[in-house]
């Protein structure tokens, strides 16, 4: 399942997060489960992986991670507002010090001109209030587009985790 690519920011994840005692999130849509299961495919992953979260219908996001219904109506399931909800519900329900997620539309159907096949919208946020969200647009077949997503998650955490540097995390966070 995970190529080299993946498996290496995999890796670099691991390291900071283990560097700073922290432990890991992911709520996923488009990809599926598949963020965890390249985390978990790790040896030693239970020193830093909490958990993941496949909610990939919107009553589910509402549901487990308590996404607001109103929000979505608003903004659709595919946009920045709803993954960084979906991102700050995974950190809330799991007790993780950092949390990824993921939404979007791998294709092959699904797509319009506002929003075509391969746009992916991520959200991150960390326990010492650090968040975001952005889209990318991917392109290959539904396999590809979601590779691309978790190898970007991945450096978007890895991102996340290494802002954090003023102070060890045992001060910052008692998890």
């Amino acid at each position: 399942m995970t190529t080299v690519a993946i498996d290496n920011a995999v890796q670099q994840l691991a390291h900071a997060l283990r560097q700073r005692r922290w432990r890991f999130a992911c709520a996923e849509s488009c990809t599926g489960g598949l963020i965890a299961a390249a985390c978990t495919d790790a040896v030693g992953s239970s020193a830093w992986f909490e958990c993941g979260l496949v909610t990939y219908s919107a009553a589910a996001k509402v549901r487990l991670l308590g996404v607001p219904a109103a929000l979505i109506a608003r903004c659709g399931v595919v946009s920045e507002a709803v993954a960084l909800a979906m991102a700050r519900g995974a950190l809330a329900a799991s007790g993780a010090h950092c949390a990824v997620s993921t939404t979007g539309i791998a294709g092959p159907t699904g797509g319009s001109a506002a929003q075509p096949v391969g746009t992916v919208c991520f959200g991150w946020c960390s326990a010492d209030g650090a968040e975001g969200a952005e889209t990318r647009h991917f392109t290959g077949n539904r396999a590809a587009v979601r590779q691309q997503a978790v190898r970007h998650a991945l450096a978007l955490a890895l991102r996340s985790v290494q802002k954090v540097t003023s102070s060890p995390p045992h001060q910052l966070f008692l998890r």
